[in-house]
């Protein structure tokens, strides 16, 4: 399979190239995103992109999209992605692409954890708490906290880093009652999300939405839902307390990072082919598992 790193769309204006998606304008009201294989790690866009991983992010999402369609409206409109382009173009948007709703962003993404990993292990060696949220002592590296918690996030720059913030950030930003039903639909959202794929093998240790504001103010549910891209996917069998677990999202990219001699900066390290492969191998079974 044929990667792709970047569209071109001549036909359509380019809004904006973000670590893996594309986005341009069909009119005043729609947007087509397209997925691009690319692949970002602490917010670095490496060059080597992964085979397919695109039309997986792409699926996965239309796939949550209509399963959660109940929680919350969201940007998707079903108009065919080969219906806004030219003839020659169509192949790129095939599988990797979808026309949504023109919204106005909430610039701080909403983060669901369910367990103890990452950004938010990290926090609580430091202070006990994670985003300003206290958590009992004693708590191990990728442990399931006593319920989930929401520990926004302060978007970066292509580049920069996202940057875990207090509650009192997004009400800053919404206002108190936004930011509380951006609270209550996140964590909704992942539990019912968590407990599904828990029923197909898969722990969702956390997970990020977006969300978006109609010209109305209804708020909606837009960008890659529950992806490997947006979410740590653990196989539930071989979940142990207190390690790193396995892993069917990027953290396999991450991991092999890890052990390489780079400052996190770009330009990052050139995947070796056998990560490229076992990487696109682990996004496919993500996507076979949960939807089948």
């Amino acid at each position: 399979m044929s990667a792709l790193h970047q569209s071109s769309i001549p036909s359509l204006p380019l809004l904006a190239r973000g670590k893996v998606r594309d986005m341009y304008a069909v009119n005043d009201d729609l947007l087509l995103i397209v997925a691009s294989d690319r692949i970002s790690a602490f917010d670095v866009i490496l060059d080597d992109p992964i085979p397919g991983k695109g039309q997986v992010l792409t699926a996965l999402t239309e796939f949550w999209l209509n399963k959660l369609a109940h929680v919350i409206p969201n940007h998707a409109t079903g108009i065919d992605p080969a219906s806004v382009v030219a003839p020659n173009e169509r192949d790129q948007v095939k599988g990797r692409a979808m026309v949504v709703k023109r919204l106005k962003p909430v610039m701080v993404e909403a983060v669901a954890r369910g367990y103890l990993i990452g950004s938010g292990w990290k926090d609580y060696q430091a202070t006990g708490a994670v985003c300003g949220i206290a958590l009992p002592s004693g708590l191990k590296l990728a442990g399931r906290l006593p319920e989930a918690i929401f520990t926004p996030a302060a978007k970066a720059e292509v580049g920069e880093h996202d940057e875990n913030v207090e509650f009192s950030h997004l009400v800053a930003e919404v206002g108190q009652a936004m930011a509380e039903k951006i609270r209550a639909v996140t964590l909704q959202l992942y539990g019912e999300a968590a407990e599904f794929a828990l029923g197909k093998g898969i722990i969702i240790a956390d997970t990020k939405f977006e969300f978006g504001l109609d010209a109305q103010g209804q708020l909606h549910l837009m960008d890659e839902v529950l992806t490997p891209d947006s979410s740590r996917f653990w196989p539930a069998n071989e979940y142990n307390e207190g390690s790193s677990p396995p892993s069917f999202d990027k953290q396999f990219v991450r991991d092999w990072l890890e052990q390489q001699p780079w400052n996190k900066t770009a330009p990052a390290p050139r995947l070796p082919d056998d990560v490229i492969q076992k990487t696109a191998a682990k996004y496919h079974e993500a996507l076979t598992r949960l939807t089948t």
